[in-house]
């Protein structure tokens, strides 16, 4: 997974990128068709912003996480996105499955013709 990672008033050190690559890589090994990750860290109002944006099976797929410290805010940004493509995941699935069918009301009506229910 390609993660783009980019700081709007915040510059971007190799502890950064360590441990955005750190966090991300148990959702790339979960995700194998997530291809790229779009990482905006910015600090504004003293508080540090991390918003992530991703494609996964054909929707848009983002989280966000603020905090006064910047790397808890990365790691609340990935539980959000963890979970979001949980989520997705699941309702992929839940698509996979055989709905059950119901009886149409005609049907219905003829099975209480023969009944005899007198």
């Amino acid at each position: 997974m390609k993660i783009n990672l980019s700081g709007h008033h915040v510059d971007i050190s190799d502890s950064i990128k360590e441990h955005v690559n750190d966090k991300f890589s148990k959702i790339a090994t979960h995700f194998p068709t997530l291809i790229s990750l779009d990482v905006i860290i910015s600090k504004e109002h003293g508080e540090h912003q991390v918003e992530l944006r991703t494609n996964y099976e054909g929707s848009r797929i983002s989280a966000s996480g603020t905090n006064e410290i910047m790397f808890p805010a990365i790691t609340s940004a990935s539980k959000k996105l963890d979970a979001a493509l949980k989520h997705r995941k699941g309702q992929l699935k839940a698509d996979l499955h055989e709905k059950p069918v119901s009886t149409t009301p005609e049907i219905a009506h003829e099975i209480i013709q023969e009944m005899k229910l007198v």
